[in-house]
């Protein structure tokens, strides 16, 4: 196979898995939309849908322009904004972005949301903000993390915090019961899974292909600096804030630890970081 031939193989497989997953979360967000794991119904009534650990460490985001990349339906994002932010939300789920978009205007919370692929943000926005958001379960979507970081670096104003805080890719070494090593530590290659049901609902009449990949904490903390980001902080957390792992106990601080392997293995991890 040629150089020319091998690229167009790429980038078509590429946009093959996009697709699919596209297809996966707009399965996923019909349901999610309703499940109990969201409780969209204690959000309407003024429930903050972010965590004390975002909350905490990304701080007082009070008249800031922030981009929340990989938004889902936009409980996080419209949080922000109830906190004081100014807020534009990434999604590539067309039903994630409409139901978003249907929330704003039902509870008239001002926000911006935009339907892309993640990589092509920049030719949707036309400003650089103070802060740019991610958050639980998205950088495993993205093959590629230097164009994620390019995104990310050319999005913030000089100055502009970048805050991500995600599940630990030691948790997604594992199979689903947390018996063995399933998966490589290291992006070594795509992971192409049949799925059913939603972590928001097992029993969920849905399927699925997916296409995900493993980030190690290297190549996310070496990305970003390679792009112009000083890392204020690096911390890892041995629990999730949300119980969507099989075999999870939840502990009297209300946090999730896999059972049998409690305070053993890193769950979560945050990285805040500048643009220099």
């Amino acid at each position: 196979m040629t150089a020319c031939c091998s690229l167009f193989y790429f980038y078509n497989m590429e946009q093959h898995y996009f697709d699919a997953n596209k297809d996966a979360w707009n399965k996923r967000t019909i349901v999610h939309k309703d499940s109990g794991f969201y409780d969209l119904a204690s959000f309407k009534a003024g429930k903050s849908a972010l965590n004390k650990t975002e909350l905490d460490e990304l701080g007082n985001v009070k008249g800031k322009s922030l981009l929340h990349l990989q938004c889902h339906f936009g409980m996080d994002t419209l949080s922000w904004a109830r906190e004081g932010a100014t807020v534009t939300g990434i999604d590539f789920s067309d039903e994630a972005i409409n139901t978003a978009k249907q929330l704003s205007e039902e509870l008239n919370i001002p926000a911006t949301f935009i339907c892309c692929n993640v990589y092509d943000t920049l030719q949707h926005i036309q400003q650089q903000f103070d802060l740019v958001f991610t958050s639980y379960g998205v950088i495993g979507w993205l093959p590629d993390l230097d164009k994620w970081a390019t995104v990310i670096a050319q999005s913030l104003k000089p100055g502009g915090i970048f805050y991500m805080v995600e599940f630990h890719p030691v948790v997604w070494m594992m199979d689903d019961e947390f018996t063995f090593i399933k998966y490589a530590y290291h992006n070594e290659s795509v992971i192409a899974e049949e799925q059913s049901g939603t972590y928001a609902n097992r029993d969920a009449d849905i399927h699925y292909s997916e296409y995900s990949w493993n980030h190690s904490i290297s190549e996310v903390l070496n990305v970003l600096i390679k792009h112009g980001l000083a890392i204020q902080h690096f911390n890892e957390f041995s629990y999730s804030n949300y119980n969507c792992f099989n075999k999870t106990v939840q502990g009297d601080d209300g946090l999730w630890r896999i059972a049998g392997l409690e305070n053993k293995i890193p769950m979560m991890y945050s990285v805040k970081a500048v643009k220099q």
